[in-house]
Protein backbone atom coordinates (compact mmCIF):
# COMPACT_ATOMS: atom_id res chain seq x y z
CA UNK A 1 0.00 0.00 0.00
CA UNK A 2 1.37 3.37 -1.02
CA UNK A 3 2.13 6.04 1.57
CA UNK A 4 2.33 9.81 1.29
CA UNK A 5 5.56 11.22 -0.05
CA UNK A 6 7.86 12.63 2.68
CA UNK A 7 6.94 16.04 4.17
CA UNK A 8 8.06 18.97 2.07
CA UNK A 9 8.07 22.70 2.77
CA UNK A 10 6.81 25.21 0.23
CA UNK A 11 9.55 27.05 -1.64
CA UNK A 12 7.32 29.96 -2.60
CA UNK A 13 4.42 31.51 -0.68
CA UNK A 14 2.33 34.56 -1.54
CA UNK A 15 -0.86 36.36 -0.64
CA UNK A 16 -2.31 37.32 -4.00
CA UNK A 17 -4.61 40.35 -4.22
CA UNK A 18 -7.55 39.26 -6.40
CA UNK A 19 -9.69 42.35 -5.87
CA UNK A 20 -12.85 43.25 -3.93
CA UNK A 21 -10.90 43.07 -0.67
CA UNK A 22 -9.83 39.42 -1.09
CA UNK A 23 -6.29 38.10 -0.85
CA UNK A 24 -5.74 34.45 -1.78
CA UNK A 25 -3.03 32.29 -0.24
CA UNK A 26 -0.91 30.45 -2.83
CA UNK A 27 2.07 28.21 -2.25
CA UNK A 28 4.34 26.12 -4.44
CA UNK A 29 6.63 23.16 -3.86
CA UNK A 30 8.32 20.42 -5.83
CA UNK A 31 10.18 20.70 -9.11
CA UNK A 32 9.92 24.11 -10.78
CA UNK A 33 9.99 22.58 -14.27
CA UNK A 34 7.80 19.64 -13.25
CA UNK A 35 4.25 18.76 -14.28
CA UNK A 36 1.98 21.52 -12.87
CA UNK A 37 -0.81 20.37 -10.56
CA UNK A 38 -3.22 22.41 -8.44
CA UNK A 39 -4.80 20.99 -5.29
CA UNK A 40 -8.45 22.03 -4.88
CA UNK A 41 -9.67 21.65 -1.31
CA UNK A 42 -13.19 20.86 -0.19
CA UNK A 43 -15.79 22.56 1.92
CA UNK A 44 -16.27 25.06 0.42
CA UNK A 45 -14.17 26.80 3.03
CA UNK A 46 -11.94 23.92 4.10
CA UNK A 47 -8.50 25.29 3.22
CA UNK A 48 -5.32 23.39 2.35
CA UNK A 49 -3.11 21.48 4.78
CA UNK A 50 0.58 20.63 4.79
CA UNK A 51 0.05 16.96 3.99
CA UNK A 52 -1.82 17.86 0.81
CA UNK A 53 1.60 18.50 -0.74
CA UNK A 54 2.55 14.89 -0.10
CA UNK A 55 0.25 13.24 -2.64
CA UNK A 56 2.70 14.26 -5.36
CA UNK A 57 6.21 13.11 -6.25
CA UNK A 58 8.26 16.29 -5.75
CA UNK A 59 10.75 15.10 -8.37
CA UNK A 60 8.03 15.05 -11.02
CA UNK A 61 5.43 17.63 -10.03
CA UNK A 62 5.26 21.39 -9.62
CA UNK A 63 2.61 21.59 -6.89
CA UNK A 64 0.30 24.54 -6.28
CA UNK A 65 -1.85 24.73 -3.14
CA UNK A 66 -4.49 27.47 -3.18
CA UNK A 67 -6.73 28.43 -0.26
CA UNK A 68 -9.98 29.53 -1.90
CA UNK A 69 -11.56 32.89 -1.05
CA UNK A 70 -12.35 33.22 2.65
CA UNK A 71 -10.74 29.86 3.52
CA UNK A 72 -7.59 28.80 5.33
CA UNK A 73 -4.94 31.49 5.10
CA UNK A 74 -6.81 33.62 2.57
CA UNK A 75 -8.36 36.83 3.83
CA UNK A 76 -10.82 38.00 4.95
CA UNK A 77 -11.42 34.74 6.80
CA UNK A 78 -15.01 33.65 6.14
CA UNK A 79 -15.57 36.48 3.69
CA UNK A 80 -18.56 35.78 1.44
CA UNK A 81 -18.86 39.05 -0.51
CA UNK A 82 -17.65 38.54 -4.09
CA UNK A 83 -17.18 34.87 -3.32
CA UNK A 84 -18.76 32.71 -6.04
CA UNK A 85 -17.76 29.71 -8.13
CA UNK A 86 -16.91 32.01 -11.03
CA UNK A 87 -14.70 34.06 -8.69
CA UNK A 88 -12.83 30.92 -7.64
CA UNK A 89 -12.31 29.94 -11.28
CA UNK A 90 -11.05 33.45 -12.04
CA UNK A 91 -8.62 33.22 -9.10
CA UNK A 92 -7.22 29.95 -10.45
CA UNK A 93 -6.74 31.59 -13.82
CA UNK A 94 -4.96 34.50 -12.14
CA UNK A 95 -2.59 32.07 -10.38
CA UNK A 96 -1.98 30.06 -13.55
CA UNK A 97 -1.22 33.12 -15.68
CA UNK A 98 0.91 34.77 -12.99
CA UNK A 99 3.20 31.75 -12.82
CA UNK A 100 3.42 31.04 -16.53
CA UNK A 101 1.56 27.73 -16.46
CA UNK A 102 0.04 26.73 -19.80
CA UNK A 103 -1.96 23.71 -18.57
CA UNK A 104 -2.17 21.92 -15.26
CA UNK A 105 -3.59 18.83 -13.60
CA UNK A 106 -6.63 19.42 -11.38
CA UNK A 107 -6.59 17.35 -8.17
CA UNK A 108 -9.81 17.94 -6.23
CA UNK A 109 -11.84 16.27 -3.52
CA UNK A 110 -15.47 16.73 -2.45
CA UNK A 111 -16.36 20.38 -3.24
CA UNK A 112 -12.88 20.52 -4.80
CA UNK A 113 -14.00 17.87 -7.31
CA UNK A 114 -17.01 20.03 -8.22
CA UNK A 115 -14.73 23.05 -8.63
CA UNK A 116 -12.36 20.99 -10.78
CA UNK A 117 -15.21 20.04 -13.11
CA UNK A 118 -16.53 23.61 -13.21
CA UNK A 119 -13.04 24.90 -14.07
CA UNK A 120 -12.50 22.21 -16.70
CA UNK A 121 -15.82 23.12 -18.32
CA UNK A 122 -14.98 26.84 -18.28
CA UNK A 123 -11.29 26.55 -19.29
CA UNK A 124 -10.88 23.19 -21.06
CA UNK A 125 -7.75 24.24 -22.94
CA UNK A 126 -5.97 24.77 -19.60
CA UNK A 127 -6.48 21.24 -18.23
CA UNK A 128 -3.96 18.42 -18.74
CA UNK A 129 -5.45 15.83 -16.37
CA UNK A 130 -8.00 15.25 -13.60
CA UNK A 131 -8.01 13.37 -10.30
CA UNK A 132 -11.37 13.52 -8.51
CA UNK A 133 -11.99 12.17 -5.00
CA UNK A 134 -15.34 11.90 -3.21
CA UNK A 135 -17.06 13.63 -6.10
CA UNK A 136 -19.71 16.24 -5.28
CA UNK A 137 -21.92 17.41 -8.17
CA UNK A 138 -23.74 20.27 -6.38
CA UNK A 139 -27.20 18.99 -7.36
CA UNK A 140 -30.09 19.57 -4.99
CA UNK A 141 -30.19 15.82 -4.29
CA UNK A 142 -26.50 15.89 -3.27
CA UNK A 143 -27.09 18.80 -0.91
CA UNK A 144 -30.22 17.29 0.61
CA UNK A 145 -28.46 13.97 1.21
CA UNK A 146 -25.78 15.63 3.33
CA UNK A 147 -27.91 18.30 4.98
CA UNK A 148 -31.13 16.58 5.87
CA UNK A 149 -32.37 13.64 3.79
CA UNK A 150 -29.93 10.76 3.71
CA UNK A 151 -26.94 10.79 6.01
CA UNK A 152 -29.23 11.50 8.98
CA UNK A 153 -30.76 8.04 8.58
CA UNK A 154 -27.36 6.48 9.20
CA UNK A 155 -26.47 8.74 12.13
CA UNK A 156 -29.78 9.26 13.96
CA UNK A 157 -28.29 10.12 17.35
CA UNK A 158 -25.91 12.71 15.94
CA UNK A 159 -28.73 14.12 13.81
CA UNK A 160 -31.03 14.50 16.80
CA UNK A 161 -28.24 16.21 18.74
CA UNK A 162 -27.84 18.59 15.81
CA UNK A 163 -31.56 19.37 15.71
CA UNK A 164 -31.61 19.94 19.47
CA UNK A 165 -28.66 22.32 19.24
CA UNK A 166 -30.28 24.24 16.38
CA UNK A 167 -33.39 24.90 18.55
CA UNK A 168 -35.69 24.91 15.52
CA UNK A 169 -39.34 25.85 16.06
CA UNK A 170 -41.96 23.44 14.66
CA UNK A 171 -42.30 23.69 10.90
CA UNK A 172 -39.17 25.81 10.46
CA UNK A 173 -37.35 25.74 7.13
CA UNK A 174 -34.17 23.85 7.96
CA UNK A 175 -31.95 25.34 5.24
CA UNK A 176 -33.14 28.89 5.94
CA UNK A 177 -32.54 28.43 9.68
CA UNK A 178 -28.96 27.36 9.08
CA UNK A 179 -28.27 30.28 6.78
CA UNK A 180 -30.01 32.87 8.94
CA UNK A 181 -28.39 31.51 12.09
CA UNK A 182 -24.79 31.59 10.89
CA UNK A 183 -25.28 35.15 9.56
CA UNK A 184 -27.18 36.36 12.62
CA UNK A 185 -26.26 39.63 14.33
CA UNK A 186 -26.40 37.81 17.67
CA UNK A 187 -22.95 36.31 18.51
CA UNK A 188 -24.40 33.58 20.73
CA UNK A 189 -26.62 32.39 17.89
CA UNK A 190 -23.71 32.36 15.45
CA UNK A 191 -21.59 30.33 17.87
CA UNK A 192 -24.37 27.86 18.60
CA UNK A 193 -25.10 27.23 14.91
CA UNK A 194 -21.41 27.00 13.98
CA UNK A 195 -20.72 24.46 16.73
CA UNK A 196 -23.82 22.46 15.86
CA UNK A 197 -22.82 22.35 12.19
CA UNK A 198 -19.22 21.50 13.06
CA UNK A 199 -20.35 18.50 15.14
CA UNK A 200 -22.85 17.21 12.59
CA UNK A 201 -20.67 17.65 9.49
CA UNK A 202 -17.73 16.13 11.36
CA UNK A 203 -19.77 13.07 12.27
CA UNK A 204 -20.76 12.59 8.63
CA UNK A 205 -17.30 12.94 7.10
CA UNK A 206 -15.84 10.67 9.80
CA UNK A 207 -18.50 7.98 9.39
CA UNK A 208 -15.97 5.32 8.38
CA UNK A 209 -13.64 6.16 11.29
CA UNK A 210 -14.05 4.42 14.66
CA UNK A 211 -14.24 7.74 16.55
CA UNK A 212 -17.35 9.01 14.75
CA UNK A 213 -18.64 12.20 16.37
CA UNK A 214 -15.97 12.20 19.08
CA UNK A 215 -13.60 14.79 17.65
CA UNK A 216 -12.99 17.90 19.73
CA UNK A 217 -14.17 21.32 18.68
CA UNK A 218 -11.71 23.48 16.78
CA UNK A 219 -11.06 27.23 17.09
CA UNK A 220 -14.34 29.13 17.07
CA UNK A 221 -13.29 31.65 14.40
CA UNK A 222 -12.45 28.83 11.99
CA UNK A 223 -15.69 26.99 12.72
CA UNK A 224 -17.71 30.15 12.03
CA UNK A 225 -15.77 31.00 8.87
CA UNK A 226 -16.14 27.53 7.41
CA UNK A 227 -19.85 27.33 8.24
CA UNK A 228 -20.49 30.75 6.72
CA UNK A 229 -18.84 29.84 3.44
CA UNK A 230 -20.59 26.47 3.32
CA UNK A 231 -24.01 28.00 3.97
CA UNK A 232 -23.32 30.86 1.55
CA UNK A 233 -22.59 28.43 -1.26
CA UNK A 234 -25.41 26.05 -0.40
CA UNK A 235 -27.91 28.94 -0.12
CA UNK A 236 -26.95 30.11 -3.61
CA UNK A 237 -26.97 26.57 -5.07
CA UNK A 238 -23.20 26.76 -5.51
CA UNK A 239 -23.75 29.52 -8.08
CA UNK A 240 -24.70 26.94 -10.71
CA UNK A 241 -27.93 25.95 -12.35
CA UNK A 242 -29.35 22.57 -11.33
CA UNK A 243 -27.26 19.68 -12.73
CA UNK A 244 -24.93 22.08 -14.53
CA UNK A 245 -21.80 19.99 -14.03
CA UNK A 246 -23.26 16.92 -15.74
CA UNK A 247 -25.12 18.86 -18.41
CA UNK A 248 -21.93 20.70 -19.45
CA UNK A 249 -19.50 17.84 -18.90
CA UNK A 250 -19.04 17.45 -22.66
CA UNK A 251 -16.84 20.56 -22.46
CA UNK A 252 -14.29 18.75 -20.29
CA UNK A 253 -11.29 17.86 -22.47
CA UNK A 254 -10.32 14.26 -23.22
CA UNK A 255 -7.42 14.11 -20.78
CA UNK A 256 -6.25 11.39 -18.37
CA UNK A 257 -8.95 11.28 -15.70
CA UNK A 258 -9.09 9.16 -12.54
CA UNK A 259 -12.11 9.15 -10.22
CA UNK A 260 -11.70 7.60 -6.76
CA UNK A 261 -14.53 7.07 -4.28
CA UNK A 262 -14.84 5.40 -0.88
CA UNK A 263 -17.66 2.86 -0.66
CA UNK A 264 -18.25 3.99 2.95
CA UNK A 265 -18.48 7.66 1.99
CA UNK A 266 -21.81 9.04 3.24
CA UNK A 267 -20.86 12.67 2.61
CA UNK A 268 -20.90 12.36 -1.18
CA UNK A 269 -22.59 9.36 -2.73
CA UNK A 270 -20.88 6.89 -5.06
CA UNK A 271 -23.77 7.47 -7.48
CA UNK A 272 -22.47 10.97 -8.17
CA UNK A 273 -18.94 9.74 -8.84
CA UNK A 274 -20.24 6.99 -11.11
CA UNK A 275 -22.39 9.48 -13.02
CA UNK A 276 -19.31 11.63 -13.66
CA UNK A 277 -17.32 8.58 -14.73
CA UNK A 278 -20.00 7.48 -17.21
CA UNK A 279 -20.11 10.98 -18.68
CA UNK A 280 -16.32 11.25 -19.08
CA UNK A 281 -15.17 8.87 -21.84
CA UNK A 282 -11.89 7.15 -21.02
CA UNK A 283 -11.98 7.98 -17.31
CA UNK A 284 -10.95 5.35 -14.80
CA UNK A 285 -13.25 4.75 -11.81
CA UNK A 286 -12.00 3.11 -8.62
CA UNK A 287 -14.22 2.29 -5.64
CA UNK A 288 -12.45 1.61 -2.34
CA UNK A 289 -14.51 -0.83 -0.32
CA UNK A 290 -12.93 0.04 3.05
CA UNK A 291 -12.63 3.83 2.65
CA UNK A 292 -14.92 6.72 3.48
CA UNK A 293 -14.78 10.37 2.49
CA UNK A 294 -11.54 11.65 3.99
CA UNK A 295 -8.37 11.92 1.93
CA UNK A 296 -6.37 11.04 5.07
CA UNK A 297 -7.69 7.46 5.29
CA UNK A 298 -5.01 4.89 4.41
CA UNK A 299 -6.84 3.22 1.49
CA UNK A 300 -7.60 6.67 0.07
CA UNK A 301 -4.00 7.81 0.45
CA UNK A 302 -2.88 4.70 -1.42
CA UNK A 303 -5.36 5.31 -4.25
CA UNK A 304 -4.63 9.03 -4.57
CA UNK A 305 -0.85 8.64 -4.58
CA UNK A 306 -1.18 5.92 -7.21
CA UNK A 307 -3.49 8.17 -9.22
CA UNK A 308 -1.07 11.11 -9.12
CA UNK A 309 1.80 8.83 -10.15
CA UNK A 310 -0.29 7.37 -12.99
CA UNK A 311 -1.16 10.81 -14.29
CA UNK A 312 2.53 11.78 -14.24
CA UNK A 313 3.41 8.58 -16.12
CA UNK A 314 0.75 9.16 -18.76
CA UNK A 315 1.64 12.81 -19.28
CA UNK A 316 5.40 12.19 -19.24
Amino acid sequence: MRELYPPIAPDHVELLDVGHGHTVYVEQCGRHDGLPVVFLHGGPGGGCKADHRQFFDPERYRVFLVDQRGAGRSRPLGGVDHNTTDDLIADLETVRERHGVDRWVLFGGSWGAALALAYAEACPERVSGLVLRGTFLARRSDVDWFFSAGANRLLPMQWQAFLDAMQLPPGADFHAALYDGIFSDEPSTVERVARAWEAWSGAVVMYSIDSVGEGGAGPLDLAIAKARIEMHYAHHRYFMRENQLLEDIGRVPRVPTIIVHGARDITCTAEAAFAAHRALPGSRFEVLRSAGHLSSERPMIDALVRAADEIADRLG
